[in-house]
């Protein structure tokens, strides 16, 4: 088979756990060479020993620092483009965006690095995903939001990172829906171990070291499903697989490196992007299996809110801001993800949201959002 699949890792530190993602591959007989990965690092790290990790393990793949970062966007003569990926920030992630786009690979995976397998077949049951058809859970609620942890709220009572305070202790209704085929363009893989949560819920958990008490296990995911239309959800990049198409739609936003000190949403803000558009042209996120162990390194939990709190008010609104754009796209038409995010992009870029804390920030993303698009057009043209 083709190398069809493209592995993102941001990483700076526990680069060999992709050894058990592997290891989880060979045991499954998922074939590897369907993997090409790219480590996405920074320039204080060893990439020698990155790239004799993929040696050993027989994986094709590459290492980019920040400058080898930086020698790419000259490599394809979108240099003007590089300040679209903020240096030292999990936003990164959206140069593995980019160097799929320049690629021939139809399915993209992000995997953070402080993450392990279970012992399910991980890029197998991704892979199902993305081709599933047939019945499946919808769930949604009277906030227009979905707990993707609501499956067992009733006993840890846990919301994860991302979700609004003003959408918390909704009313939850499921039915069962029927998926066609191609309508799924996103697998989420939820987490056990150390829940996804912000500082703010951390420490009302009374943890200090930025993990939470309270933790996940396996028996609390009783299913898989998918967020209703018009609902949203939070979409966590460290365990997620996904099709080429989405990328116009799904920047990782700039965070951390911003003049506001905005920080830790760029994935979530990139799902709800990816959620309106899916909801516009009929293609769903699905979530649950396959799970993965976090083992989220301990640090301050003080350190992280410091990051989220320029940010907080901003997300209790981002949603309702881009709720009503992009209905006039269709399915039919050109690169419909690119035209939707496009619209997304100026209803924030020329927007006064100085009502909120920092609500310049918006005018930030939304210029930033037009530039992704333009240097996805610039790869197009030189292909």
């Amino acid at each position: 088979m083709s190398q069809d699949i493209c592995v993102m890792v941001p990483t700076i530190r526990e680069y060999e756990c992709m050894r058990s993602y592997f290891e989880n591959a060979r045991n499954h007989e998922f074939d590897l060479s369907r993997l090409h990965v790219v480590l996405i690092t920074e320039d204080f790290c060893d990439t020698d020993e990155m790239e004799a990790m993929l040696d050993e393990e027989g994986v094709d793949g590459e290492v980019f620092d920040g400058t080898r970062r930086e020698e790419w966007f000259a490599e394809h003569d979108v240099s003007e483009y590089s300040h679209i990926i903020p240096a030292a920030s999990h936003a990164e992630t959206s140069f593995g965006l980019l160097y799929m786009w320049a690629g021939d690979y139809d399915y993209g995976f992000f995997i953070d690095d402080d993450t392990l397998p279970h012992d399910e077949d991980f890029f197998g049951t991704h892979m199902e995903n993305l081709a599933f058809e047939g019945e499946i859970e919808s769930v949604s609620s009277d906030e227009q939001w979905v707990n993707v942890l609501y499956q067992n709220a009733d006993e840890h009572d846990l919301y994860p990172r991302g979700y609004p305070y003003s959408a918390m202790h909704e009313s939850v209704e499921t039915e069962t829906t029927e998926i066609e085929r191609n309508e799924i363009v996103a697998s989420q893989g939820l987490w056990t171990n150390v829940p996804d949560l912000d500082a703010v819920r951390i420490l009302m958990d009374g943890d200090l070291q930025g993990q939470a008490q309270t933790r996940t296990t396996e028996d609390d995911f009783e299913g898989d499903f998918v967020a209703a239309e018009g609902q949203y959800l939070t979409v966590c990049s460290m365990n997620l697989a996904f099709r080429r198409e989405v990328i116009p739609a799904f920047y990782q936003l700039p965070m951390d490196e911003n003049e506001w000190d905005v920080g830790r949403f760029d994935d979530i803000w990139s799902g709800v992007f990816l959620k309106r558009a899916c909801d516009i042209l009929g293609k769903q996120i699905y979530n649950g299996a396959p799970l993965c162990e976090h083992n989220k390194a301990p640090r301050s939990t003080f350190d992280d809110l410091n990051n989220e709190v320029p940010g907080l008010e901003l997300n209790e609104h981002l949603w309702e801001i881009i709720d009503d754009v992009g209905g006039d796209v269709s399915p039919a038409d050109d690169e419909p993800y690119a035209a939707i995010f496009a619209a997304m992009a100026a209803e924030l870029e020329d927007g006064d949201w100085s009502d909120y804390n920092n609500g310049d920030f918006f005018n930030y993303v939304g210029e930033f959002m037009g530039d992704w698009l333009d240097c996805l057009d610039e790869i197009d043209a030189a292909a």
